[in-house]
């Protein structure tokens, strides 16, 4: 088949297919990512950058189990409490670290629908199944709940919690002195998980040397997992000294990988740059050397990142890390390792990075690589980094200049799918 024919039939596929679909597919926010928190200038946010990859498969059931665990924890915040039980009994079917966690929430959302009988059976496995567990203190309380109820259905509105919530806040504003024990109780019965979080929430806001006791107990263990990752979160984002020192307590005094990754964010929301660097250097665990390299993006810690890309070993770390320069808009050395990087998969991954970012000269660097590279694979890379920009003119230039009939089908098919003048255009010259 001759180029012409070859250029002809692309182009007259991708016509039809134009006048089936209302508008051009186009590039949209792809990539790897967890924050939620944008890169500098344009471009998808982190969490497109960061969004988990395929990986082995213990880790998939992992992140299997989070995601039924958190759609529960939600479902639950609605009052859509029979949902919520579904979830729950899909996540105990895991089998995961979670199933303890699952099946208090499970007992919790059937009280909420009144089926008091399932609400205590499920308990009592949870108690018999994982007598260690630091959910047992809180089942215990919950069961205690259910047993004086009257029997008939017994649901906590959300007018209930409401009220305790604004309770709870006139008594710190009025006496705080009062109101520090009262919350502390707050945090130990069988209250909503929107009750305790605000309780943490206005313990946070007092200057009291007790109300940051309780906050670093909890952030240290002292209550269930959930509350004490909702307590990291509030002592990073009280700052501090102090602060900063409780967190690296609870990092050293952890073994729970979940919580160990809390507190790298809220080091990044406590501005700790030093402790995050250290961590990502020193720390064993792989995903959170990559958890404490992507908050050292947010940070823009541009520095540290390059020292880190140089003595890192494992090569998704260091894919992490070009991650993590593209989200601190460190386009410089994305373009120094792009074109001098010698293993492939990584100079692939700088490659895709620059292409998420439209700053200056980061076209012109991926022309460069499309030029003096013949591999078609690093070709390729700079051909979709340049659709992910949406830069018609540079894939028109590539596409004069190709000899490549697979390589110009290529830039061709992708001009195909973008809404550009430049790109239209240079598809009707192909066909006359």
């Amino acid at each position: 088949m001759t180029m012409t024919r070859i250029v002809s039939t692309t182009v007259f596929c991708a016509a039809l297919a134009s006048g089936v679909h209302a508008q051009p597919l186009g590039p949209g926010p792809i990539g790897p990512g967890p924050m939620g928190l944008g890169p500098i200038g344009p471009g998808p946010s982190p969490s497109a950058v960061f969004a988990l990859r395929p990986g082995p498969r213990g880790l998939e059931a992992d992140d299997r189990a989070d995601e039924l665990y958190d759609q529960g924890r939600e479902l639950i915040e609605e009052g859509k409490y029979d949902r919520a039980v579904e979830r729950f009994n899909r996540l105990i079917e895991l089998k995961s670290n979670r199933t303890d966690a699952a099946l208090y929430w499970k007992a919790y959302s059937l009280s909420k629908l009144g089926q008091r009988a399932d609400a205590l059976t499920t308990l009592g496995d949870l108690q018999k199944q994982f007598a260690e567990s630091r959910w047992i203190r809180d089942a215990k309380a919950l069961e205690v709940e259910v047993r004086q109820s009257s029997g008939q259905t017994v649901t906590i509105s959300e007018t209930d919690d409401d009220l305790k919530l604004l309770v709870l806040r006139g008594i710190m504003q009025s006496d705080p002195d009062q109101a520090i024990p009262i919350i502390e109780k707050v945090l130990t019965s069988a209250n909503s998980p929107k009750v305790k979080d605000r309780a943490l929430f206005v313990l946070s806001q007092s200057r009291s040397p007790r109300a940051r006791d309780i906050i670093a107990g909890v952030a240290k263990g002292n209550g269930n997992p959930d509350l004490q990752l909702r307590a990291i979160r509030y002592v990073g984002m009280m700052g501090g000294t102090e602060s900063r020192q409780i967190l690296a307590d609870a990092y050293r005094t952890s073994n729970d990988i979940a919580v160990k990754r809390e507190i790298l964010r809220s080091f990044m929301r406590a501005n700790d740059r030093e402790r995050l660097f250290a961590l990502a250097k020193a720390e064993t665990d792989q995903s959170l050397r990559g958890e404490a390299v992507r908050q050292l993006g947010v940070m823009r810690a541009s520095g540290e990142l390059a020292q880190l890309y140089q003595s890192e070993s494992a090569i998704e770390v260091k894919k992490s890390i070009l991650q993590a320069m593209f989200v601190g808009g460190d386009a410089d050395k994305l373009i120094e390792l792009a074109k001098g990087e010698k293993d492939p998969e990584l100079r692939k991954s700088a490659i895709r990075n620059l292409g998420m970012m439209k700053r200056p000269g980061t076209s012109e660097a991926l022309t460069s690589i499309y030029a003096s590279d013949a591999s078609t694979d690093v070709r390729k890379a700079v051909v979709n980094a340049l659709f992910i920009q949406n830069n018609a003119g540079a894939l028109v230039t590539l596409a004069r200049a190709e000899k490549n009939p697979e390589m110009k089908k290529d830039i061709v098919s992708k001009l195909s799918n973008m809404k550009s003048k430049e790109a239209t255009d240079y598809l009707l010259e192909l066909l006359k």
